[in-house]
């Protein structure tokens, strides 16, 4: 039986109260690399090969051309997909759990409720995604997250915040310009050297966050948490802060702050 996508959001909490190693997925037809690779030779450019629910993990495919796939709800997790084409992918309610992404394409991809955690997608290119979900503990140094949409999800209030969850995740030298990450939380993120320039960042966590010589300018950081957060050296040009709320933050008095606004209670 085909699963709705509104079933599967609401199974979502379930699945991921279970460690990805152990969870059963005895319901995912498990293909192997020779059977994907022939799937997506036959596929035509109108109508994309789907790979809906199906169990893809633990596979060797770097560098396979997804051509704009249906990858949603499908099994990822611990797979080898560094410098795999996903631009354009339908990765709804996917799990790549410990997956390698690295140098991978996923301009323009659904990403919604995707489950990255442990990931490595360093250098991997997300501009112009959709994506909320879960990003903890991966691997995103050099990424390109430029106009990315990982604002968090209003409209499914009933079932939590679903927001873009980067919570220890390194993001050093990342580019997030232009990108909407409204509440998104970035706790014990790092941060280091990212450019964030014109980045749409309002009430989003920055609790222990290391935002070292990372570029703000013309951020919109209205109504965020920044708790023991290290701004040593971080160009804040034109950032606003209204309504931001700073404890025991660290190196804002290193910082460029130049026509900074909202920031008198943080250099208190």
């Amino acid at each position: 039986m085909r699963i709705g996508p509104f079933a599967l959001l609401l199974a979502l909490p379930i699945l991921i109260m279970r460690p990805a190693a152990t969870a059963d997925w005895s319901g995912y037809e498990k293909l192997e690399r020779d059977r994907i690779i022939e799937m997506l030779d036959k596929a035509s450019s109108s109508t994309p090969v789907s790979f809906y629910a199906k169990n893809l993990s633990g596979l060797d495919l770097s560098g396979v051309d997804f051509k704009r796939a249906n990858l949603a709800a499908a099994v990822l997790n611990g797979s080898k997909l560094a410098g795999a084409n996903l631009s354009g992918c339908n990765l709804t309610v996917s799990f790549a759990e410990g997956a390698n992404l690295s140098g991978a394409n996923l301009q323009g991809a659904m990403m919604f409720s995707m489950q990255l955690q442990g990931a490595n997608l360093s250098g991997a290119n997300l501009s112009g995604a959709r994506f909320v979900g879960d990003l903890r503990r991966a691997n995103l140094e050099k990424a390109v997250l430029t106009n990315m949409d990982g604002a968090a999800d209003m409209k499914n209030q009933s079932m939590g915040l679903m927001r873009a969850n980067m919570a220890s995740a390194n993001l050093k030298n990342a580019n997030l310009s232009g990108a909407n990450l409204s509440r998104a939380d970035f706790s014990f993120a790092n941060l280091s050297g990212a450019d964030l320039t014109g980045s749409r960042l309002q009430g989003a966590e920055f609790s222990g966050t290391d935002l070292r010589h990372a570029r703000l300018v013309d951020a919109d950081l209205s109504g965020s948490k920044f708790i023991d957060t290290d701004f040593t050296g971080a160009d804040l040009t034109n950032a606003n802060f209204t309504g931001a709320t700073f404890r025991s933050v660290i190196g804002l008095d290193k910082a460029n702050t130049q026509g900074a606004r909202g920031l008198e209670a943080g250099l208190k």
